[in-house]
């Protein structure tokens, strides 16, 4: 399981890469490997779109489940991976990379302080088991 060292994490599995008030969100490798092979991935915020922190903005189906992920910081939509929306499966390949969602600016950074390192999010993921 791939957990890069300078992302952020959340307990729903969501990765966040802090670059000054640009946050780029994703969902991390033990996610998409516990979902399995991607179907769908529907993105339902919009570009220049204010969204608050535990807003919906991405609704994930997969062969196994089906799951929503739901924004971990507020602040306003700069950038969306439309790419993703026709070949979900990249999110499954390079979940860190080309698998990103939305790339927000932030307008509360306390939203950061809760958030678990990578040490701190793969013992986390350790306690969950398989």
């Amino acid at each position: 399981m791939k957990i890069p060292a300078d992302f952020r994490y959340t307990e729903t599995d969501e990765w966040l890469k802090v670059d000054g008030k640009i946050i780029t969100i994703g969902i991390t490798d033990y996610a998409q490997n516990h979902l399995s092979d991607l179907v769908y991935c529907g993105l339902r915020a919009e570009k220049g779109a204010i969204v608050a922190k535990g807003d919906l903005i991405v609704e994930i189906d997969s062969v196994k489940a089906s799951a929503e992920v739901n924004s971990p910081v507020s602040g306003k939509v700069l950038d969306i991976n439309q790419s993703i929306a026709s070949t979900p499966e990249v999110i499954n390949t390079d979940p860190y990379g080309n698998g990103w969602f939305y790339k927000i600016e932030i307008t509360n950074p306390a939203d950061l302080e809760k958030l678990m390192s990578a040490e701190d999010y793969e013992k986390y993921c350790e306690t969950r088991g398989n």
